[in-house]
């Protein structure tokens, strides 16, 4: 049985699709910033995503302007790259960290109401026993 989250992204199963993807993102656009010269390799195993979706994000992200990537000629090393925020990928960065808290802080507060209700079927259960 599948349970769906309440929340900002409370759309059902595609949209939990998008919601893991979009997370996803978030996730590899902050590792970035934190450090370019990050590997596929470590975004995949620092965030247990496969490479191969990382790879499928990176190259998203590249094509909406997000990230600007560059090879380093003259390193021994041609499979190394520097990744770079653009300024549209921190406003992106930004807004999904936004939304992701406010989806967070949607989910926190059912858990909250849903403990509240189980302690008070808990207490009427005993009064009755």
């Amino acid at each position: 049985m599948d349970i769906y989250l309440k929340g900002p992204f409370d759309k059902g199963r595609q949209h939990e699709k998008t919601m893991k993807s979009t997370i996803q993102s978030a996730q590899i656009l902050r590792d970035i910033s934190k450090n370019p010269h990050i590997s596929q390799r470590e975004i995949a195993l620092k965030n247990s995503i496969s490479l191969g979706k990382v790879n499928y994000a990176l190259k998203a992200l590249i094509e909406k302007g997000h990230i600007k990537i560059h090879n380093f000629t003259g390193s021994k090393n041609k499979r190394k790259y520097m990744y770079l925020l653009t300024p549209a990928g921190m406003y992106e960065k930004a807004k999904l960290t936004a939304d992701f808290l406010k989806w967070k802080m949607a989910e926190y507060e059912r858990i909250k109401k849903e403990i509240e209700e189980l302690e008070e079927d808990a207490i009427a259960m005993d009064k009755t026993a």
